[in-house]
């Protein structure tokens, strides 16, 4: 069993997952927060690798990825800080990155190198399923588990498919656009997990637009595991970051476990 499967093989145990641009709002508080994050209740670290053209992500973490391609941060420098990650924290450790930097580095030696990093797993956006069998092979060669993605337009033959193939969870977008803290959860988010349920075995991990304890105990109560990343990046530019880091990690870790409480 890897470590990815050990988070979710715990008995009523629902994950959290939270998200972090490498080198934002530098290295050193990406080295700072993530033992942080650890340590206050998350489960799996997602490492975002900072690209020019992010589709998939909103303003918050555009920013954020922007401000770090600036100081330098490159695909190489995120694996050699994943690598001393790997050794501070005992949780997994995720690159969510979009193809093209895998590509440039060379998708083979990627893979490789993330695997001697201590990376987990790999979540690539901009790579739908139908195009992933190469990726998929050389990830399974290197014991790193590819995770796709599905969107609530997902047609049933995606869901299928997606089904078949993402290894470690299935990282549901919960609203159609891009990420970003929202006020509300979408209506039709029980329906589209109640679709993917019904064709899909792995553990199903909802993320995009959630940033309250309130948001992250009604996705629990219906999913695997929660995804929290733009509130997160917003609080590393807080006057004490570590701080109101942890704090806010605390409380959704408690909303998770105590469905039943109070904020």
């Amino acid at each position: 069993m890897n470590r990815i499967d050990s988070v979710f093989n715990r008995p009523e145990h629902k994950a959290l997952i939270a998200y972090v641009t490498v080198g934002y709002p530098s290295i050193e508080a990406t080295l700072k927060v993530v033992p942080i994050l650890a340590k206050s209740g998350c489960d799996i670290i997602e490492l975002g690798i900072p690209f020019s053209d992010p589709l998939a992500d909103g303003t918050t973490i555009q920013k954020a990825s922007h401000y770090a391609l600036q100081n330098g941060v490159t695909p190489k420098i995120c694996l050699e800080v994943a690598s001393q990650l790997s050794q501070m924290v005992d949780i997994p450790l995720v690159f969510m990155s979009y193809f093209n930097p895998v590509l440039w580095h060379g998708a083979e030696l990627f893979c490789r190198d993330c695997a001697d990093a201590g990376v987990d797993g790999l979540i690539i956006p901009d790579l739908p399923p139908e195009e992933g069998s190469e990726l998929e092979a050389i990830t399974k060669r290197q014991g790193l588990d590819l995770i796709y993605l599905l969107a609530p337009t997902s047609t049933q033959e995606r869901i299928r498919l997606v089904a078949e193939r993402s290894r470690g969870f299935i990282y549901l977008v919960s609203v159609t656009g891009v990420t970003g803290a929202r006020e509300s959860l979408p209506a039709d988010l029980e329906t589209f997990i109640a679709r993917v349920k019904a064709l899909a075995a792995q553990p199903l991990c909802v993320g995009f637009g959630i940033s309250t304890p309130e948001q992250v105990r009604q996705v629990a109560r219906l999913a695997d595991g929660v995804i929290v990343g733009s509130r997160i990046i917003q609080l590393m530019k807080a006057e004490e970051p570590t701080e109101a880091i942890a704090s806010f990690v605390k409380g959704l870790r408690s909303a998770i476990d105590k469905p039943t409480a109070n904020d």
